[in-house]
């Protein structure tokens, strides 16, 4: 589950860059040898969000729509959908996170991933992503003109 590549910097918010990445809504992608692909939230996300207290997941095995939500996340200042970033089936979800949620602020691209998806439209869709520099620099124009401050990094907190 690790990203193994270079990593990007964007007010100190960590990127990999061998990830996707859905910026409007914070998530990462990154499809697995076996074709799923494994759903996280970014490191902009758990410092926007602060610390996650509860995440709870739709029911594996069925299929849900881009955009449509696959699991919840809550904290003190923050309830929002994790949202399919592309159509598919719901084949696993991280229980660890019912354990411990907070593996989302402490491992966001390791440990904290929330699902995994069997893509049904992956070639279509993946077009709708963005990767590489284009996601830096789509990272640095979203926290810019929102005003948004440096992510912040809790005790404990794992490199990608």
């Amino acid at each position: 589950m690790e990203s193994g590549g270079p990593v990007a910097r964007v007010r100190n918010c960590l990127l990999p860059l061998d990830l996707y990445y859905v910026v409007e809504e914070h998530l990462w992608l990154r499809r697995e040898q076996d074709g799923t692909v494994t759903v996280g939230m970014t490191d902009v996300a758990q410092t926007t969000a602060g610390r996650v207290l509860v995440v709870t997941f739709r029911p594996v095995g069925r299929h849900y729509g881009r955009g449509r939500p696959v699991a919840v996340l809550e904290s003190g200042k923050w309830l929002g959908p994790v949202r399919a970033p592309v159509s598919g089936e719901l084949v696993a979800v991280n229980a660890g996170l019912l354990r411990e949620p907070d593996l989302v602020n402490r491992s966001p691209y390791r440990r904290g991933w929330v699902v995994r998806l069997r893509p049904s439209a992956w070639e279509q869709e993946v077009k709708l992503v963005q990767s590489g520099p284009e996601a830096v620099e789509a990272y640095e124009r979203y926290m810019a003109e929102r005003d948004l401050d440096d992510c912040v990094h809790c005790e404990g907190y794992e490199l990608p």
